[in-house]
């Protein structure tokens, strides 16, 4: 009788306590139970893996129509991780067996995820790594981290990013453990390498290739020359100027068609007088 009375008591208390919060007994939930971990989605338009507007990819068979185009990116909050994924227009391959070369489980895709986790003026870098091309950041949305989703074992990319992009080192973030399943490459890094994620970062997704044997200064990225080849895409300028970028997060990043105009204008130079500039997306707009 007791234990039935104090039960009783401890309803009625329940009760009081949810009609004072304006909430029913299902809605009343306790802070720590609230489920608020970060995840966002931003989408990209089918169709615009030519970078500027005019690129195309390279003759052989193994790139595909859609393999370098950008449709999405999750962004999801673990409780000490946070897992990237990036989807593309077609099935990811591994044509060249990357797990003989201590590889990930795919060939061609390199995925660089910028990251600005202030928006600050003046803080953060406004270069991209080395082998994008004739391409920056506004000063106003420079990148603290960069996540590299590559199909190269952690071997071989820390020690490009030691001998091509020193400088920068301490900002590259090459996730615990990176794959491809279908049409997504996903990756999964420390919590601790990046923070607790929030409505002030920012979010870039520069899509390009894998370049095993790369340029001495380029970072594992393939080259966009004037006029395609075998394993070269075209469309590009050889006098350096050009952006080696085929695919980008743009306006509000909700694949609207009028995301097509502005990758184009936010990838748009001139030799000699205009740098692509590279937008950052910001959550909590």
């Amino acid at each position: 009788m007791l234990r039935s009375s104090f039960a009783l008591r401890v309803a009625a208390a329940t009760a009081t306590l949810a009609a004072v919060l304006g909430a029913t007994s299902t809605q009343f939930v306790p802070a720590a139970m609230a489920g608020d971990a970060f995840k966002h989605v931003f989408t990209d338009p089918a169709g615009d893996d030519f970078g500027p507007g005019g690129y195309t990819y390279p003759t052989d068979a193994v790139y595909t129509a859609g393999s370098f185009d950008l449709r999405s990116l999750e962004v999801i909050e673990g409780d000490d991780t946070i897992e990237f994924r990036v989807t593309v227009g077609a099935k990811i391959e591994d044509p060249w067996n990357s797990k003989d070369w201590e590889g990930n489980g795919f060939s061609l895709q390199f995925a660089q995820i910028y990251i600005d986790l202030d928006h600050q003026k003046g803080v953060g870098f406004h270069d991209a790594l080395p082998g994008l091309g004739g391409v920056r950041f506004a000063d106003d949305e420079a990148w603290d981290k960069v996540v590299l989703l590559s199909p190269q074992g952690r071997t071989r990319l820390e020690a490009e990013v030691r001998f091509k992009a020193a400088k920068m080192k301490g900002a590259v973030v090459i996730p615990k453990r990176t794959s491809a399943r279908g049409k997504q490459l996903v990756a999964v890094v420390k919590k601790s390498d990046l923070g607790v994620p929030s409505g002030k970062w920012g979010f870039q997704v520069v899509m390009q290739s894998n370049e095993g044997y790369p340029d001495k200064t380029d970072l594992l990225t393939r080259r966009v020359n004037e006029v395609r080849g075998q394993h070269r895409f075209g469309g590009g300028n050889d006098a350096e100027c050009d952006p080696h970028v085929l695919d980008i997060l743009a306006g509000a990043g909700k694949g609207g068609a009028d995301e097509v105009a502005a990758q184009k204008a936010s990838l748009a130079y001139t030799c000699g007088s205009k740098v692509a500039t590279l937008p950052m997306l910001y959550t909590a707009r």
